[in-house]
This record gives structure tokens, C-alpha cells and sequence, in this order.
């Protein structure tokens, strides 16, 4: 007996929707939300760093634009066999709302952009890619939901209970469900699969947690949480790539991006042993910029010329301070024997509230010394 599996996730049957004349393509909206999810986290995590604010945006201006380009790129330098030759259209390598972004790719030239931004802005950049490290993972798993709706990237068949059901959807023009048989009428379900785009959402977004909690536990800076990020990605990624079926090009048994993320496994390892040693801590304030650089102070002004204000008034005051201790020296030296300013504020209010004890004191001086005059020696 033969039992049809229930779909824990049923695929949509349409990949966009139509406003007017322009076609809005799910996939597009999934980066676009990951894109806004990773710059809005990293400008939080920027500001508690103690950097100025939005400069996680400003240097997403320029990273995003790589990102994309280096996702696609990498897409199609490694399936080249979707565009050319075979008759193709290879106008559709342009078409990144169909889907086909390599996150490897993305990173590469992505992060090529960010040192662009980060130079221009005088940030550096591995405070700069620890403070967008969550974000990034979480990105990922916001556009894995773009393959969800594309009914595309999933596993084997199979019968459990979780098992996806995937559409078969037209390649050109509206990205519909279209039956699979080619006769109208007939069923548009493929069959039921391991649901691998969600497998990844699940991991990226736990990737995402432990690194938050890493990053609060201890003292991880310097570039270390990104590393931890390409490591924590990397061995997921294995695992989930042996249960997709897609085709893809394969080097002494494993697929292609198997021995990517091996390497960048092993590049993140090296660069976080290395960096432990060479600089522990983390950075904040101060350390997130290059010394050239003078960041904005909240009110507008460059930092730099509130902190020559600032110094300013501290020598002024230091000035003040100085003649305020040289005036009791030299009164020393004239005789005379420094007053306090309590007791010279009692004379004045004593001698201008009884002027007739004044007199008598003048008086009584003054018979002293004739006293003295008269008086043998």
C-alpha cells in the first residue's frame, strides 16, 4: 500500500506578482529584505561599538552593488552550461530576478566593495565586517526563501512527512506552475522533496544566534566574529550540498562548492588562530577608524574641531590656574602676606558696615606711637 506524503512546506505556483505592466518577482523582494535585514542589524551593532551612525549604510552603498554583481558571476562561471552555447539566450545571465546568486561570489567582490566604502569613510574593515557578520547570515537565510518561491534548489525525493512539494514552473515569461506533462490540464506537481532551501534557513538563522551570543560572551574583534561566521556557514553548507539534486560540476568526487567552502573553512580557521595571537580584544570607539580619520560628533561638527575646541579651553583654563598660583608668590616677595579670600571679603564687609571703628583704630595707633616717643630709653 502506498501512502502520498503530506508537505510539511507546499511551494507556491507562482513566482511574482503583477503590478500593472511591471512584474514583481518574489526572489528580487527576498534579497531586497535580506539586504535591509543585514544593514539595519549591522547599524545597530555599529553604534554600540561606539561608531557614528549610518555608516553601515553608506558603505553598503558600494558593497551591495559588488555583492551582486560577484554572486552572479560566480553563478554563472560555475554553471556556465544554463547560458552557452547550446543555443541559449545568454541575455538571461542578466536576469538575476530569476535566480542564480553564488554566495561565494557575493562575499568576494561584496567585500571588495565594502573596503571601498570603508577607505572612503576611513573605517576599517574588519570592525566593520564583525558588526555585519549576523546580519549577513541572516540575509542568507531571508534569500533562501526567494528559492522557495522559485520551486528550485531542493533534495531528493522523499517520503516523509516534511517532504516539499515542488511544482514544475514555466522558464519563460510569467514563472508560473505549468503542468509537467506539457498537456493542459494535468497535474503541475513534480513530486515531493528534501526541503534543503529551508534546511539552510534553519542553519543560518542559528548560525546567527550563537554568533550574537559569541559575540556578547566574549571578546571576539578584529575580524574573528566574520571568521567564525565563513566557519559556521561553511559546515553547514557541506552537509546541506550532498542532499541537493541540482546538477552541478564535480573535482575528484565532490561538487565544486564543496571544495569552496572547504577552502574558505580553512582560510577563516587560519586567519582566527592567527589574529587571536596577533591582536586579542576587541575594538571600540577610537579603534574602528584609522588615525587619519575624524568622525562626525553628534551636533554636526567635525570631531576634530570639537576636540581642538575642547583643548582649547583646557589650556586656557590651565593659564588662568598658573597666574592664580604665581600671584601668592609674589606677594611673598614683597613682604606682603597673601590674604585669603574669605578673610579679605570679612575686612571689607567689616570696615563698610562700622567706619567709626576704623576711626578709633587709627586713633588708638596713632597715641601708641607718641607713647613710644616720649617714653626714655
Amino acid at each position: 500500500m502506498t501512502t502520498t506524503p503530506v508537505a510539511f512546506l507546499p511551494s507556491p505556483t507562482t513566482a511574482e506578482i503583477n503590478l500593472g505592466p511591471f512584474p514583481i518577482r518574489f526572489y528580487a523582494l527576498c534579497i531586497i529584505a535580506g539586504i535591509a535585514i543585514a544593514v539595519y542589524l549591522g547599524e545597530r551593532r555599529w553604534r554600540a561599538k561606539g561608531g557614528e551612525p549610518h555608516i553601515i549604510t553608506d558603505i553598503a552603498i558600494w558593497a551591495v552593488p559588488f555583492g551582486l554583481v560577484g554572486g552572479r558571476l560566480y553563478h554563472v562561471i560555475t554553471d556556465p552550461e544554463l547560458y552557452f552555447p547550446r543555443g541559449q539566450d545568454w541575455v538571461r545571465v542578466f536576469y538575476v530576478w530569476d535566480g542564480g546568486l553564488g554566495i561565494w561570489g557575493a562575499i568576494a567582490l561584496g567585500g571588495l566593495g565594502a573596503w571601498i566604502g570603508a577607505r572612503r569613510r576611513g573605517v576599517k574593515l574588519p570592525p566593520f565586517a564583525d558588526a555585519v557578520a549576523p546580519g549577513i547570515v541572516l540575509a542568507q537565510a531571508m534569500g533562501r526563501w526567494g528559492n522557495w518561491f522559485n520551486n528550485e534548489l531542493y533534495g531528493d525525493p522523499t517520503s516523509k512527512p516534511w517532504g516539499l512539494t515542488i511544482h514544475c514552473m514555466a522558464t519563460s515569461g510569467t514563472r508560473v506552475a505549468v503542468p509537467c506533462s506539457g498537456v493542459p490540464g494535468t497535474t503541475t506537481v513534480l513530486g515531493h522533496f528534501q526541503p534543503t532551501f529551508l534546511y539552510e534557513v534553519v542553519w543560518d538563522v542559528l548560525v546567527c544566534v550563537a554568533l550574537l551570543w559569541a559575540d556578547r560572551r566574549f571578546s571576539i574583534g578584529h575580524g574573528r566574529l566574520f571568521a567564525l561566521y565563513v566557519m559556521g556557514y561553511t559546515l553547514g553548507r557541506g552537509w546541506i550540498e550532498h542532499l541537493r539534486s541540482d546538477y552541478a560540476h564535480h573535482f575528484f568526487g565532490l561538487r565544486v562548492n564543496d571544495w569552496v567552502s572547504i577552502l574558505c573553512f580553512a582560510g577563516a580557521l587560519a586567519y582566527f588562530l592567527i589574529s587571536q595571537r596577533a591582536k586579542p580584544g576587541k575594538e571600540y570607539g577610537p579603534d574602528l577608524y584609522w588615525p587619519h580619520f575624524k568622525p562626525y560628533a553628534p551636533d554636526g561638527t567635525p570631531q576634530g574641531a570639537a576636540d581642538d575646541a575642547d583643548s582649547a579651553d583646557a589650556e586656557s583654563a590651565a593659564s588662568a590656574e598658573a597666574a592664580e598660583s604665581a600671584d601668592p608668590a609674589g606677594k611673598a616677595q614683597s613682604g606682603e602676606a597673601p590674604e585669603s579670600g574669605a578673610e579679605s571679603a570679612d575686612s571689607q564687609i567689616s570696615t563698610k558696615d562700622h567706619p567709626d571703628a576704623e576711626t578709633s583704630s587709627r586713633a588708638e595707633a596713632e597715641s601708641a606711637a607718641v607713647k613710644g616717643a616720649d617714653s626714655p630709653e
